[in-house]
């Protein structure tokens, strides 16, 4: 497989953990955190924009899976490994982000 599908399918990963947050709080009608919030990043979104943030990252990166398997994996172990390190570093990257941010939010 070329490097490149690799390369997607970390991207993937990404996506598909992005995704997971801002849908699940969308679809608990709670605001949170999104790209659209004022400042991008840490102000908070409306659940609708979460919720259709969350499915378009679901969209894209399924997509992207959807490319690189088609490139034909020889070995699905180092696939599924591209996109678990994808996932793996998004959730730690967006741990520490929200947590940073929704620590520092008064309750």
């Amino acid at each position: 497989m070329p490097w490149y599908a690799y390369l997607l399918l970390f991207l993937s990963g990404l996506l598909l953990a992005n995704g997971v947050p801002h849908f699940v709080q969308g679809i608990s009608g709670e605001p949170f955190q999104s790209p659209f919030g004022k400042p991008p990043g840490v102000g908070e979104s409306s659940p609708l924009s979460n919720v259709l943030w969350g499915f378009l990252n679901f969209l894209i990166g399924g997509l992207l899976l959807l490319w690189a398997h088609k490139l034909h994996w020889p070995n699905p172990l180092c696939g599924w490994g591209a996109v678990a390190l994808g996932v793996l570093v998004a959730g730690i990257g967006l741990s520490i982000h929200f947590g940073k941010v929704r620590g520092s939010a008064p309750r």
